[in-house]
């Protein structure tokens, strides 16, 4: 078994799982995960969960003897979400919050920021996050369309370390296990290229989206951004206890890159700045040598026109000290520079969070 540490993951659950009759949620073979993001949650990890199963759950509901249009899945999905949150929160004592998105959501870049404070003050607040694809409205031009690469966006929005990818085989292996009992599982993968995704088969599931093949893409994604990338079997309880003690049966795909450093050269270099915030000496000590976010009281002048969620630059007199996604538009800023994190709500009568710009969210330059 390959060792295995992480401090923030992304679990996701597919279908299989979740409703293994296809047809209404069942604890089957979730009560072992329950246990280890209870286990995992009391040892101070955190843990987000991206959950497949509404259609699958909601399909006993709207009898149809033809393949379900749009229209009736959409009709599925609005009945089984409810039924796969209820399923999931009866494992726990702790609040389950439900995340609902779409395409549109992740490549926004105002829906992205919001996103991410969600999920932010969420896990703050000792609640467990259930993201799904919202298959109630999304057509299929602006569909994720599968769970494997929506768990992928959630890590990266997530800022996770890890993505736990739970289906109903033990990981990759360099043949198909179904038709070669002699299959050999592949525990470790250094770089994710056209060899590896010749590996991947069609989708395997019944009710489910997504096969190996987007496993692998998901993977991709995440190890390319710095986070490691595990397929394990969620079927088998045991995969669980071991993961809790720091082993792993499963494929490990290993990151390609740091994830402080991708992030921090995506910040640094691909984003461009749409204005410039300057600050007084109390924030410059605590932004280099606290590693604090930017508050409104530490806030001289602003400059430039721009949006929540965009890109400046913060610095100290003439000097840049770093750059960050802001909380607030300029607009905004002219109104609070100066004033206590407290008033923020008072003066514009809505508060976005305490913070100009996050730590998270700030690249020193």
């Amino acid at each position: 078994m390959t060792t295995f540490t992480w401090q923030r993951a992304v679990i996701k659950v597919g279908s299989t799982l979740i409703a293994p009759d296809g047809a209404q949620c069942s604890g089957r073979y979730l009560l072992s995960l329950a246990r280890f993001i209870t286990a995992s949650r009391e040892q101070g990890k955190e843990v987000i969960l991206v959950s497949s199963g509404s259609v699958a759950a909601g399909r006993g509901k709207i009898k149809v003897h033809h393949r379900p249009s749009i229209a009736e899945k959409q009709a599925m999905a609005a009945i089984g979400q409810t039924q796969m949150m209820a399923n999931w929160s009866r494992f726990f004592d702790f609040p389950c919050a439900q995340l609902l998105l779409t395409y549109d959501d992740l490549h926004n870049r105002t829906r992205y920021v919001n996103i991410k404070n969600t999920l932010r003050e969420l896990l703050n607040h000792q609640a467990l996050p259930i993201v799904n694809e919202n298959d109630t409205v999304a057509i299929n031009e602006l569909k994720v369309g599968d769970n494997d690469n929506l768990a992928a966006y959630t890590a990266l929005i997530a800022q996770a370390d890890t993505l736990i990818i739970c289906s109903d085989v033990d990981g990759l292996f360099d043949q198909n296990p179904q038709q070669n009992p002699e299959a050999n599982l592949i525990q470790a993968v250094e770089k994710i290229d056209e060899s590896i995704f010749a590996l991947a088969g069609g989708a395997g599931s019944a009710v489910g989206t997504g096969g190996m093949l987007t496993k692998l893409q998901a993977a991709q994604k995440c190890t390319q951004s710095g986070i490691q990338t595990v397929i394990v079997n969620g079927q088998k309880g045991e995969v669980f206890d071991a993961l809790l003690d720091g082993q792993l049966q499963g494929t490990l795909f290993k990151p390609v890159a740091s994830r402080e450093n991708s992030r921090g050269q995506w910040l640094k270099h691909t984003l461009k700045s749409s204005g410039k915030i300057i600050i007084d000496a109390g924030a410059k000590t605590a932004i280099l040598s606290k590693g604090a976010s930017l508050l409104p009281s530490g806030m001289l002048e602003v400059s430039g026109s721009f949006n929540p969620g965009e890109a400046v630059q913060i610095a100290y007199q003439d000097h840049v000290l770093a750059k960050g996604l802001t909380l607030y538009s300029s607009t905004d800023l002219e109104q609070i520079k100066g004033k206590r994190s407290s008033e923020i709500e008072s003066v514009l009568g809505y508060s976005y969070g305490e913070a100009v710009v996050h730590r998270d969210d700030m690249v020193l330059v």
